[in-house]
């Protein structure tokens, strides 16, 4: 999801680098918990790693090459970020490759990776989940599409997705990738959906989240977790998944709505889960932390709007996209 911003005079400078000279530090971290301390450090800064750019979504932490990769949706690009180098573009044409000219948010979102080790994306322009044909290594925009359509009706725009350990993919399918979004004449589905494609089938979870946005399994895989990036319905949702994967039993993770208010950027999107099932969430003013039992911790404070997350598989890193930013916080040593 985007939402609008206005540039300064210095990330306009900065923009033909995407890279700070020197690393600067934004937002702070607020304690709900004490057991936020066994997860955060709150002494650590967070860092501007990345910046200029004009939303960046999706963040990928990929470890064998100790290198970011994240979305920049208005652009169409993919970009790359290491510690060496700092960042560059990745990927073009990484949501669209039609030849019809368009507006709006056409550029690739969630990535994620396969058992194989090949690039998923949900993209927007194309309107599907797609694999990218190319190694990680030498990436070109050639794609193999995983789900276009449901029932005989194009995609709106996929958002978010995650991978089941038996290779089921889940995902969400807001219209933010149309150019008049829920209006937009070309769409095709009646609704937004949460989706399930299995076996190259694709099934309908559920149609009665509003702007499905972030999506992730937890306990065992047992249940899903959607985020909500609809304002007056800014809600955590968690379903349990059935023998069949229907979904049972909606309630709340958290109401997101106390926390927006004036001046406050952001809402229910991306979000990420650790080993320990510590879940982290972007949401109303920055970063939301809970831990696996959905007791929550702590909010990562952010001053821009945050789309979604990053993590080290070690889980002492935490990376965060954050409209033209992208943010590094070491949260333990």
């Amino acid at each position: 999801m985007r939402y609008l911003f206005v540039f300064s005079m210095l990330i306009f400078t900065l923009a033909c680098k995407h890279t700070s000279p020197k690393l600067s530090s934004i937002g702070s971290i607020e304690i709900y918990d004490a057991e936020a301390l066994t997860i955060l450090d709150t002494s650590a800064p967070i860092e501007i790693i990345a910046t200029g750019h004009e939303w960046t979504e999706g963040p990928l932490w990929l470890e064998k090459q100790s290198m970011l990769l994240y979305s920049d949706i208005p652009r169409n690009k993919i970009y790359k970020w290491t510690a060496k180098d700092g960042a560059g573009v990745y990927l073009d044409s990484a949501g669209y490759t039609g030849i019809k000219l368009r507006a709006g948010e056409l550029g690739s979102n969630g990535l994620l990776l396969n058992t194989a080790g090949q690039l998923v994306l949900c993209q927007h322009g194309n309107r599907q989940m797609a694999v990218m044909e190319a190694a990680i290594d030498s990436p070109k925009p050639k794609f193999t599409m995983l789900a276009a359509s449901f029932e005989g009706k194009r995609l709106n725009s996929p958002n978010d997705a995650t991978f089941r350990s038996n290779g089921d993919l889940f995902f969400t399918d807001p219209p933010y990738g149309l150019e008049g979004y829920v209006d937009d004449p070309e769409k095709e589905l009646p609704f937004q959906g949460v989706f399930k494609l299995s076996n190259g089938q694709v099934s309908l979870l559920t149609d009665s989240i509003t702007r499905p946005n972030g999506i992730a399994l937890i306990n065992n895989e047992k249940t899903l977790l959607v985020a909500n990036s609809d304002g007056p319905k800014a809600f955590w949702y968690l379903y349990d998944l059935d023998e069949k994967d229907s979904l049972t039993n909606p309630r709340l993770l958290l109401d997101a709505r106390p926390f927006q208010g004036e001046g406050v950027k952001g809402g229910p999107d991306g979000l990420k889960v650790d080993a320990d099932g510590n879940i982290f969430a972007t949401g109303p003013g920055g970063v939301f932390v809970f831990n696996a039992s959905g007791k929550l911790l702590a909010r990562i404070k952010i001053p821009e709007a945050c789309s979604n997350v990053a993590l080290t598989p070690d889980g002492k890193t935490l990376f965060i996209t954050a409209d033209m930013h992208v943010l590094r916080i070491v949260m333990r040593k």
